[in-house]
């Protein structure tokens, strides 16, 4: 299967001079926690709920004075329309991410979410096996136990 038949298609995005209460708004709105970041039609990023509070709040910043472009996360992995949801679920697993913006040619064409992925899981072991270790937390390793 395709990513194109599983994504997202129809995603709000945000400009890097975008406020951080209006991302914060749209999040609340759509029940998201992550929202790209495109100039033009090209992406240039990615700015998450864990960007906010971290990046920001934390750090004690007045979120309607602070602009996207200070805390996403700039050139995201990302995957094309034509990628094999495999391929998506061995990056996701890879990289320790849920989410995955769908570019074509350099346009944001939409966005897939482990969820998206964990449907065409039923049917394909490696993707369950890949959307099983993101969703394993990080183990310490031996060396590390009992430090």
């Amino acid at each position: 299967m395709q990513i194109s038949e599983i994504m997202t298609s129809n995603v709000q995005t945000v400009t890097p001079d975008t406020d951080l209460v209006t991302v914060a708004k749209y999040m609340k709105d759509l029940d998201v926690g992550v929202i790209p970041v495109v100039e033009g039609e090209q992406l240039v990023g990615l700015i998450t709920d864990r960007d906010i509070v971290i990046r920001a709040v934390a750090m004690g910043k007045q979120a309607k004075e602070v602009q996207v472009r200070e805390h996403m996360s700039p050139s995201p992995t990302t995957v094309s329309p034509n990628d094999n949801v495999n391929q998506a679920a061995e990056i996701m697993a890879r990289e320790q991410i849920r989410r995955l913006p769908v570019v074509e040619n350099g346009k944001l064409v939409g966005i897939v979410s482990i969820g998206d992925v964990a449907v065409d899981a039923r049917k394909d072991k490696l993707t369950g096996d890949a959307l099983e270790q993101i969703s394993e937390p990080s183990r310490p390793r031996s060396s590390e136990v009992g430090r």
